[in-house]
């Protein structure tokens, strides 16, 4: 086994976040100013100490070397902006780490900011026929991710014998936790009977086992191992990264099985870099843009037998006290929804020990994933 260069090298020192609201009332630029400001307060560095700015986006956030003109950095500063969604909310901390490791910056800014509620939405798609290949899936019916990821949900339900009442398990945990989390929207859990009641958006997904379109804006500081330590004691070390996939549910037309997501693909690579067994992860932040794929990660990260996710969840192995804690602050489907960056946010609590929350006890090792279909990422985040 070799770990890649930079793990252990670098840490996430600073994090901020904004209120999560459905209408936020400001721009995206305001968003990611405030986060911004936050997570560089938080790490205990000014304004100037920022060397690194990188975003994420799918043409619905500001533009980062906006955001460093009015943070006041320098205009040497480098700067980058990566279009994508949630494949890239675990990722970007390896390309902030590699930025570190490579002697270009010591102290990175990665935010993510939107108003994915009020202003453009993701779950919304214009009625047309398009040309290229969407020319051949929107008439049957594919026109926005729920539709893509409900299909690769329905084959992978019917190949493993997974039930509603194990979508019903992931909804109802996530409400559980989030009635206690005061940044959630969600605060109300939901019963079995409730969750039935929820109409379905498209075939096995219901309303409420897709996530939230939310407006707000986070961020994080991620800095050479030794700044953090002096500025920040008990920062998160980043000690692997990985980004890969293969042909599966974000292309159906090509694919060999249509239900495989990111984390079939991901996973052993992980294992492999980190030198880690999934028995070694303490919190895992799993990406829950649907219920099912917080289901299948479980599976393919080796966290449970294939077929046996549900029932893992419902014998609580995913709650706080449970073996494998997953998104204790509510994830993605009750907290809202800042295309996965929100979830990394919470693992730092966690492994800091500061989650007001559901802190889960004398946490080491965290797991956070971003999804994408077939296309995905993973990092692992160490206690110092």
């Amino acid at each position: 086994m070799t770990r890649q260069a930079f793990a252990g090298a670098t840490a996430v020192s600073g994090i901020g976040m904004t209120e999560i609201s459905r209408r936020s009332g400001v721009s995206p630029l305001q968003l990611a100013l405030a986060a911004s400001r936050s997570a560089i307060q938080d790490a205990g560095l000014a304004n100037s100490d920022i060397d690194g700015v990188l975003s994420y986006h799918m043409a619905d956030s500001a533009p980062v070397n906006t955001v460093a003109e009015h943070l006041g950095l320098s205009p040497e500063t480098w700067t980058n902006e990566i279009y994508g969604g949630g494949t890239q909310s675990a990722s970007i901390l390896g390309d902030a780490a590699m930025l570190i490791h490579s002697g270009t910056a010591t102290n990175v800014l990665v935010f993510r900011a939107l108003n994915g509620r009020s202003g453009k939405r993701m779950g919304q798609a214009a009625i047309r026929v398009a040309g290229g290949e969407t020319q051949f899936t929107i008439p049957f019916g594919m026109a926005g991710p729920v539709n893509l990821f409900a299909m690769a949900a329905a084959r992978w339900m019917y190949d493993t014998g997974a039930t509603e009442e194990d979508l019903a398990s992931v909804v109802c945990q996530s409400r559980q936790l989030a009635a206690s989390n005061a940044r959630a929207l969600f605060h109300s859990p939901i019963t079995c009977d409730e969750y039935r009641a929820s109409p379905f958006v498209s075939t096995p997904l219901r309303r409420v086992d897709c996530c939230q379109e939310t407006d707000a804006g986070a961020a994080l500081i991620v800095s050479r191992a030794d700044i953090a330590d002096a500025v920040s004691p008990n920062s998160p070390r980043i000690a692997a990264v990985v980004r890969s996939g293969g042909v599966g549910s974000s292309s159906m037309d090509k694919a060999v099985d249509l239900s495989a997501i990111f984390s079939r693909y991901v996973a052993h690579k992980l294992w492999k870099l980190s030198g880690l067994r999934p028995a070694d992860v303490d919190v895992a932040m799993l990406y829950d843009a649907y219920s099912p794929i917080v289901l299948q990660q479980l599976e393919d990260f080796g966290f449970c037998d294939v077929g046996g996710s549900g029932e893992f969840v419902r014998s609580g192995n995913t709650l706080p006290s449970g073996a494998l804690p997953v998104n204790p602050h509510g994830g993605l489907l009750s907290e809202g929804y800042i295309h996965g960056l929100n979830n990394v946010l919470e693992a730092v609590r966690q492994l800091r020990g500061t989650a007001p929350s559901h802190q889960v006890e004398s946490p080491h090792v965290a797991l956070c994933t971003g999804f994408g279909g077939s296309y995905g990422s993973a990092t692992i985040l160490e206690s110092s």
